[in-house]
């Protein structure tokens, strides 16, 4: 068996960075950035195969979970709640979970990430079932509150994946798909929010952009769902239904738009 190694916690490559100009220590940290999408790269096969199940399943009626703590739990709950705007699908359909409740987000809470029993007391509230996906997100790959509530959804019978930015993590067990992103040890030694905070992200837009794509929600290169929730989004709208059924009047686009929600549903009652 492979051994693990917190490759998270490793000291930086870096030494006396209180000593470094301004110039210095953004140059730096944009040399370790520049790190990230490579190691993204190296993944992308345990990527895809974790995206082709959600897929599988959500066109099947189920839903999509995130599940992390800190700065992981706070990745997977933006991405979550980016869907519905985005793509216009349901609010429920796609949800994060993070340690420690709403409150997480603004504030830590002490130890909420070491319960092993709030992860799943936290699934259950959402009625999570075999027809759904979880996926734990947990940089460091040790998270209790995540190992722990995935463990129990494979029990149950509920395919998991994860997220993880260390070789080999305990994380990595509890998951029928793991995806571990390598990015080395942090500018800042220990401060995952930084490289391994960017890898999720990457890899969390990976998996939402492409499930959604799967779902139809996405028709050529645009968010033809997205919903209508302020001005700029409205004139978006409004020049691709222009672009899509060749109308000239932007007004009488908007008028469409308008009274039918979407760009999609607007292109649907214009071409009957």
């Amino acid at each position: 068996m492979s051994e693990f190694t917190r490759v998270t916690e490793q000291p930086s490559r870096y030494r006396h960075l209180e000593k470094m100009s301004v110039h210095e220590i953004l140059t730096n940290i944009n040399q370790e950035d520049k790190l990230v999408p490579l190691a993204v790269e190296a993944a992308l096969p345990s990527i895809e195969a974790l995206v082709e199940a959600i897929a599988d399943k959500m066109l099947s009626g189920g839903r999509l979970f995130y599940i992390g703590a800190g700065t992981s739990g706070r990745l997977g709950v933006v991405d979550a709640s980016e869907c519905p705007p985005t793509y216009g699908v349901p609010h429920g359909l796609v949800i994060g979970l993070i340690a420690g409740g709403d409150d997480a987000m603004f504030k830590a809470v002490e130890f909420a990430e070491d319960s092993k029993e709030e992860g799943w007391k936290d699934l259950e509230k959402h009625f999570v079932s075999d027809k759904d996906v979880v996926v734990g997100i947990a940089a460091s790959g040790t998270t209790p509150y995540v190992i722990e509530a995935l463990r129990e959804c494979r029990h149950r019978g509920i395919i998991t994946g994860s997220i993880t930015c260390n070789p080999n993590a305990p994380v990595s067990k509890e998951a029928d798909f793991p995806i571990e992103v390598v990015v080395g040890p942090e500018f800042v030694t220990g401060s995952t929010r930084m490289k391994s905070g960017t890898a999720q992200k990457l890899v969390l837009n990976m998996i939402s952009t492409s499930v959604m794509i799967q779902l139809g929600r996405v028709e050529d290169n645009k968010m033809v769902n997205m919903q209508l929730s302020n001005e700029k989004l409205v004139d978006r709208g409004v020049k691709m239904l222009m672009e899509k059924t060749g109308e000239a009047d932007y007004e009488q686009a908007k008028s469409l738009l308008l009274k039918y929600g979407s760009v999609k549903a607007a292109m649907e009652q214009t071409v009957k």
